[in-house]
């Protein structure tokens, strides 16, 4: 941007006087003839010359700093921002080159359930199945993602839609897949062997030239037909599969409309087919349903005689949901709620009467409870599709799709970043104009009037132009505003100063905003080992001086993604109530008769993970972290996994900090004050008759507990048995009060220093065992 002179008809001037931050000096020629340019120390362009488009020789002046070091400035600041607050897309960790992209429609995965009815399903990680190939202990939900595909060879940006068909003890599941190349939904199938617990994708069974999805899979006479939705070519299709699952063919056109979310059932001698038409003048989207019956669901159709059965708000659940099924006798049909965002939940409706003349049906509650962590749960946002089924074991199952995002939420987190970067500009420019660097928003050159030689006919057209004469009133109002906000606002004043520092932090935050939107991604997810989830149990040790810490503790990391259940050790003081505290998850308070740091790893057969995180109740750090905490763990069960590394070596020994560690390169110690360890084998080894003696040595010094839990395990292994991942952060809040059990670091240095020397006499050193930084290949441990 260059200097903005004032010019008023028949002259031209000079630039408007004004300091500024920055000077620039600038000299230059014009055209042929010899003229310079002058940016002088007041900031003014003098021009000398009779061209008066030598003004632009100005653009290197402070203005164009001030720009470039603003974009500097707060494009660090985002960068800062987006390296250590937001989260990593970890759709982007599957092993194949495409595939889990950002998608509009969302990030649709599929769980897997189990009840005694279809009212009492509860997800698989409540069933506590454990499954040690995928390193699962219990397996979690979801149970198939975009990366199952992906993964295989067939690119996916998400699966929905799932359908079960059993034979035995093998389950089939069929499901959309958006493919990531084509961009249109194709028909997925993959199998199970173990109730659901795992599943291999076996690859495409249905990918047509146009959208395809609503896989619903049924058997008639001998055969097994599908009825996807097809409405993207115009009619309902039925396909009867030639080479059961992954080959089929079309059979025929069952309807000549464009049904979306179609089923057929029999009921009472008929076969009726439930399905929604969207195209028709006046009905209203996902708010519509029409039902046709039959003798047979090859047709002929007839429609139902009260057609639209519904035509009402998308809210009301008359868009098909799953699978309709029948229970002690009565036959439920499942619908959408699509009234907040598309797909926002599932209805269950009782149906009453169904005859070719009559429909009647009552709702009632699934049972299924939503999660509370919102976009940290695979399904927080939304689940929009259920099928329920009972085993030969009288157990019913259940799959679910889930989203963690609502519908439309990647264009419009676009959208809001966009608009959020063109705030910052805004705020730029007006921490310009109060500074005195910005001279103008439109160069003089860019209006009409000041356009250099024209033509007559140009001259004639602009002269009885009142576009033009607003166009020129409008540039000219517009390089005022620097003049005026000067007048108004003195930016050396005590009150230009509030408004300045005022306007700078908002840039800085809408910038952050930006970021946020933008590349924040879709909220905390979980890191997948070889495709699989799982669950862990969070502990800490606190007591009655410590409860704001620990409401705030809670309340933060039960939304964490694989948080399971919190167990809080009370070791002292009268408990709190459940109540006190705002969790996401179960929170159990487990009250201890002895106030003794030994508590930590007492055996509590109520624990159910395998993973316990040990993390003290004044340390606050990113989900994120933890979850690639969890994800390392899980690599290496029989590790301490943990994020504060400490080497031990001298003689004698001296515990020191973690700066000792990097100045040796290398650790061979975690504190387990965070970290994750085996609930069963560290325990057990902590309460052995072997660590008796360095029990009573916790309890004399108060101290040490996570040291003694080092050697037990170095004791056992002559391999490594620490592994340390770097926290983009961590802040330890005892530090903001006087509640802090180690307030002297010397004195706390000097006891475990001391406990160094005993333990290793007792469990032999740990001084050989160093383990270096940086040996992971995914940079976690820098």
């Amino acid at each position: 941007m260059g200097s903005c002179p004032i010019v008023t008809s028949g002259s031209s001037s000079a630039g408007p006087r004004g300091g500024g931050w920055f000077r620039w000096w600038w000299h230059g020629g014009v055209g042929g003839g010899k003229s310079n340019s002058l940016v002088n120390r007041n900031g003014n362009c003098s021009i000398n010359g009779n061209n008066n488009n030598t003004n632009e020789h100005c653009v290197l002046s402070s203005s164009l700093v001030f720009l470039l070091v603003s974009v500097v400035v707060l494009g660090s600041i985002g960068t800062l921002y987006g390296k250590f607050m937001l989260t990593a897309n970890v759709r982007s960790e599957i092993n194949a080159p495409l595939g889990c992209g950002l998608d509009s429609e969302g990030t649709w995965a599929i769980g897997v359930y189990y009840g005694d009815s279809p009212f009492s399903l509860k997800p698989i990680e409540a069933m506590n199945v454990w499954k040690n190939e995928s390193a699962a202990w219990p397996v979690a939900n979801p149970v198939l993602t975009c990366a199952s595909p992906s993964d295989s060879g067939f690119p996916s940006n998400f699966v929905a839609d799932p359908f079960l068909y059993v034979q035995g003890d093998t389950l089939y599941l069929f499901y959309e897949t958006k493919n990531s190349v084509t961009m249109q939904g194709d028909i997925g199938v993959a199998r199970s062997v173990d109730k659901g617990a795992t599943w291999k994708h076996l690859g495409i069974a249905l990918d047509e030239d146009w959208h395809l999805s609503y896989p619903y899979v049924f058997d008639y006479n001998g055969n097994i037909y599908m009825v996807p939705e097809s409405s993207a070519k115009g009619d309902l299709r039925l396909y009867r599969a030639i080479n059961f699952p992954l080959t089929w063919t079309m059979d025929k056109i069952i309807v000549k409309k464009p049904l979306v979310d179609s089923f057929i059932i029999p009921h009472q001698g008929l076969f009726w087919l439930f399905g929604s038409d969207h195209s028709g003048i006046g009905a209203k989207m996902n708010g519509q349903l029409e039902i046709w019956y039959s003798n047979s669901p090859l047709g002929p159709w007839k429609p139902h005689k009260k057609n639209p059965i519904y035509n009402t708000d998308k809210s009301m659940g008359a868009r098909n949901g799953g699978r309709p099924f029948v229970c002690n006798g009565n036959l439920y049909r499942v619908g959408q709620d699509c009234g907040e965002t598309y797909g926002k939940r599932v209805r269950v409706f009782k149906i009453g009467v169904l005859t070719t003349d009559e429909f009647r049906e009552v709702e009632v509650p699934l049972g299924v409870k939503e999660s509370n962590k919102g976009r940290n749960a695979w399904n927080g946002a939304r689940s929009h599709h259920i099928d329920v089924q009972q085993l030969s074991s009288g157990e019913w199952i259940a799959v679910l799709d889930g989203d963690r995002v609502p519908s439309g939420d990647a264009v419009l987190r676009f959208i809001f970043g966009l608009a959020s970067f063109l705030a910052v500009s805004v705020f730029v420019m007006l921490v310009g104009f109060l500074l005195g660097v910005v001279k103008c928003i439109v160069p003089l050159s860019w209006c009409p009037h000041n356009m250099g030689k024209r033509s007559d006919a140009l001259l004639t057209w602009e002269k009885p132009s009142l576009l033009s004469a607003k166009l020129r009133l409008f540039c000219s109002r517009l390089n005022r505003a620097s003049s005026t906000l000067r007048a108004r606002i003195r930016p050396n004043s005590c009150s230009g100063i509030i408004i300045l520092t005022f306007v700078i932090v908002v840039a800085m935050m809408l910038t952050c905003c930006g970021v946020n939107y933008i590349y924040g991604g879709n909220g905390q997810e979980p890191y997948p080992l070889n495709g699989h989830y799982s669950e862990f149990t969070l502990l800490t040790m606190t007591y009655d001086a410590r409860l704001w810490n620990l409401k705030m503790y809670v309340e933060h990391y039960s939304r964490c993604s694989s948080v399971r259940e919190i167990v809080v050790v009370w070791n002292k003081g009268m408990p709190p109530q459940l109540s006190d505290f705002n969790s996401a998850v179960p929170l159990r308070i487990r009250i201890e008769e002895k106030n003794s740091l030994n508590n930590r790893f007492k055996i509590d057969p109520l624990i159910k993970t395998r993973a316990v995180l040990e993390l003290d109740d004044d340390i606050m750090m990113t989900c994120d972290d933890i979850e690639r905490g969890f994800r390392v763990w899980r690599e290496h069960p029989e590790r301490i996994v943990g994020f504060y590394p400490r080497f031990v070596n001298g003689s004698p020994l001296k515990y020191r900090g973690e700066k000792h560690a990097r100045k040796h390169d290398g650790y061979n110690m975690i504190l387990t004050g965070a970290a994750f360890i085996d609930s069963t084998i560290a325990f057990e080894r902590y309460w052995s008759t072997d660590a008796a003696e360095g029990r009573e040595m916790v309890d004399s010094f108060f101290n040490c507990e996570d040291v003694l839990m080092n050697y037990l395990y170095a004791n056992k292994s002559s391999t490594n048995v620490v592994e340390y991942i770097k926290p983009a952060w961590a802040i330890d809040t005892s530090k903001f009060s006087s509640v802090a059990i180690s307030r002297n670091t010397q004195a706390h240095y000097g006891v475990r220093s001391n406990c160094l020397t005993k333990f290793s006499d007792m469990y032999g050193s740990l001084t050989h065992r160093k383990v270096e930084f940086s040996r992971r290949t995914d940079g976690w441990d820098v």
